[in-house]
């Protein structure tokens, strides 16, 4: 019985570190739902003190506008930090530490009422 848990030990962990070595899937689709367009997007992983580019992809995003956000396959961190820039005043919205492995759609909101943008994740 022990050869058997522990053949299952070893098979989970070869499993995993193949995984980390191919990378994560942190790829992601985001949906501006704002009313307002988007300047830039940058995406850094949670705790850096760094933005680094615009991954945008493209001069702006309008309202109503979706686009594919795509990392590099040896990427492997999981939590991530967004960030959106609005073309209108340059102000800023930003969201911490989302598991980039589990969501596979950021839609962001923008009310009036409240002077907040929000996010859903999928």
């Amino acid at each position: 019985m022990k050869r058997i848990a522990a053949l299952g030990a070893l098979l989970s962990t070869t499993l995993l570190s193949g995984a980390l070595l191919a990378g994560a899937n942190q790829d992601f689709t985001l949906v501006n739902k704002t009313g307002y367009t988007l300047d830039k997007v940058f995406v850094s992983p949670s705790k850096s003190d760094d933005w680094e580019d615009d991954v945008l992809g493209r001069e702006t995003m309008a309202d109503g506008e979706t686009v594919p956000i795509h990392f590099s396959r040896g990427t492997t961190t999981c939590t991530w930090d967004l960030k959106v820039v609005y073309t209108d005043d340059d102000s800023t919205a930003v969201w911490h530490d989302i598991d980039l492995c589990s969501v596979s759609k950021i839609t962001i909101f923008y009310n009036r009422d409240a002077d907040k943008t929000t996010a859903k994740y999928e």
